[in-house]
């Protein structure tokens, strides 16, 4: 399915499970869509390529300033953001709403064929509560991935929001739509849909060393210590996270600087200059 006008794809697929196979999950920010950004056109590149990729959206800058407007101060705890009550109703509609919308109706002008939806949608993301001291978060139980590969079956990118909704279990929060990271999500995807590659488009130049400088490539075990040891803190903890489930499914991961033109590409033609997780430092990339 690969053509090569994209040139030496580097997918490292499952021959004998191809046909089960979805090739790319990517994670793209609000914060990485910026004048010099081409991630959208790079996702129609390789739709037109005949790829199949499923995107995860997030927009935590966007929510930011519409609780501001509000009134309503963000909060994180671990990289993650405290949604509230008050606050629940801003995430659904940003997320949901304004941002999902807008990136497919920019995928559809620049000639791709993309529909969105959330994770409420079919109850494709079922959750309980992560954890009460973030509030209206959820914690992935259950991953229908039925919805997604019917979408991508249909020859469509599914443009996915990062929310889920609370098990039907008869207590107060019984179908409430859930928070939920959009990393966390990316990560889950990526493994209960086994792609080959998982990429998350973030605005820093990678996973960092203690000194600062970026680190090419790790490994599962050095990951963890990164994660154990402190030195990945904030908003690298969830992405780290995300690319350890992804592995889990057979994922090649990378978190690369998404600010750069073709940056997508570059990645997925083994010219990434941000940083690249695999099972073991000698698993291909």
């Amino acid at each position: 399915k690969v053509r090569h006008s994209l040139g030496p794809l580097v997918f490292a697929r499952k021959a004998s499970n191809r046909s089960k196979t979805l090739s790319i999950v990517v994670k793209i920010g609000g914060s990485t869509l910026g004048s010099h950004d081409t991630t959208l056109l790079d996702l129609v590149k390789l739709q037109q390529e005949g790829e199949e990729v499923v995107v995860v959206h997030g927009g935590g800058n966007v929510i930011s300033r519409w609780m501001q407007r509000q009134g309503i101060p963000p909060r994180f705890v671990g990289g993650l953001r405290v949604t509230d009550a008050e606050s629940l109703e801003i995430v659904v509609a940003v997320l949901g709403g304004l941002i999902n919308k807008e990136l497919v109706s920019l995928m559809e002008q620049l000639g791709g064929r993309c529909i969105g939806l959330s994770g409420i949608d079919s109850c494709m993301l079922t959750c309980g509560i992560a954890n009460p001291e973030l509030g209206y978060v959820g914690e992935i139980q259950s991953v229908d991935t039925g919805p997604i590969r019917a979408l991508v079956d249909s020859g469509y990118i599914p443009m996915i929001a990062p929310l889920g909704v609370h098990r039907f279990d008869g207590s107060d929060n019984a179908g409430k739509p859930l928070n939920i990271n959009g990393d966390t999500v990316a990560g889950e995807l990526a493994r209960e849909l086994q792609v080959d590659r998982l990429v998350f488009l973030t605005d820093v130049a990678g996973v960092m060393d203690g000194g600062g400088r970026v680190i090419s490539r790790l490994d599962q075990r050095r990951a963890n210590m990164l994660l154990n040891s402190g030195v990945a803190g904030g908003g690298m903890i969830p992405k780290l996270q995300a690319c350890l489930r992804g592995l889990e499914g057979g994922a090649v991961a990378d978190i690369i600087d998404g600010r750069h033109p073709n940056a997508l590409l570059d990645c997925l033609q083994g010219r990434s200059t941000g940083t690249t997780i695999t099972t073991s430092l000698n698993s291909r990339s």
